[in-house]
């Protein structure tokens, strides 16, 4: 049986399911509970409905990203760890770089099935679960109090702390890959050769204009509902240009 095999057992996937069923049963009856109080308040039951149409239909293509990502991460890592990582807290560039980092420390050129190994899955997995718990372990602890100093400052005029470390810390990230997909381009083959793989940077220059056109229209032509799609579409449109290119060179 091949590594792939394993990871695609029905063990998996039943363990992985049970996780992900639970989860979904904890959202039903969330929602089911915010109805009955919508109605409680004296909402009207056609405007909730509305809002729970609205609401569904809108999580349909933001959601693809997610599909992308479990496909993505699918062929090294079969389909029920990446399907769970993120269908309940884990992101794409969050779990595509923890898996890349750990498959590094083990030994791997690469995250592709071709290398992988049980040890080695059982080190990228443990990566990945225990490197993003510590937002919901903070958010226990400080959650409350954080909460607090974000009501305080809702009126300042300065961005907070978090803001601008979270700006600083993406800022960093994406500098991060450019650099390093610059680096192969002017590096490979041959030193300054400016012959190596410039694919990245076509995908990656594709998505930033999608991006940057869908907040132009989120922010200065009013349709704010556009931002529920930007990720999904500069994902979906970076991708298909690579196709493009890569049929045309």
């Amino acid at each position: 049986m091949s590594i792939l095999e394993k990871l695609n057992s029905p063990m998996l996937y039943a363990i992985c399911g049970g996780i992900i069923a639970f989860v979904a049963l904890v959202c039903e009856v969330f929602l089911v509970r915010a109805y009955r109080v919508g109605i409680q308040l004296g909402m009207d039951r056609a405007k909730l409905r509305r809002v729970v149409i609205s609401s569904a239909t809108f999580s349909v293509l933001p959601s693809v990203g997610i599909l992308l990502g479990v496909i993505a991460l699918a062929g090294s890592l079969g389909i029920p760890w990446p399907w769970l990582r993120l269908s309940v807290i884990g992101a794409l560039h969050y779990e595509a770089q923890a898996a890349q980092v750990a498959a590094e420390q083990v030994g791997m050129r690469t995250l592709s099935a071709a290398e992988m190994t049980a040890s080695g899955f059982c080190t990228i997995a443990l990566m990945m679960s225990v490197c993003i718990i510590w937002g919901m372990v903070l958010s226990i602890l400080f959650n409350k109090k954080y909460s607090q100093k974000l009501q305080g400052a809702a009126g300042g005029k300065h961005m907070g702390f978090a803001d601008q470390a979270m700006t600083a810390m993406f800022i960093g990230l994406v500098s991060a890959y450019i650099g390093s997909y610059l680096g192969d381009f002017i590096s490979g083959p041959g030193l300054f050769s400016f012959r190596g793989d410039w694919m990245p940077l076509v995908v990656a220059a594709v998505s930033a204009l999608v991006m940057g056109g869908l907040i132009r229209l989120s922010e200065k032509k009013s349709m704010e509902w556009v931002e529920n799609f930007s990720i999904a579409l500069s994902m979906l449109l970076g991708m298909a240009a690579a196709v493009v290119v890569g049929l045309a060179v």
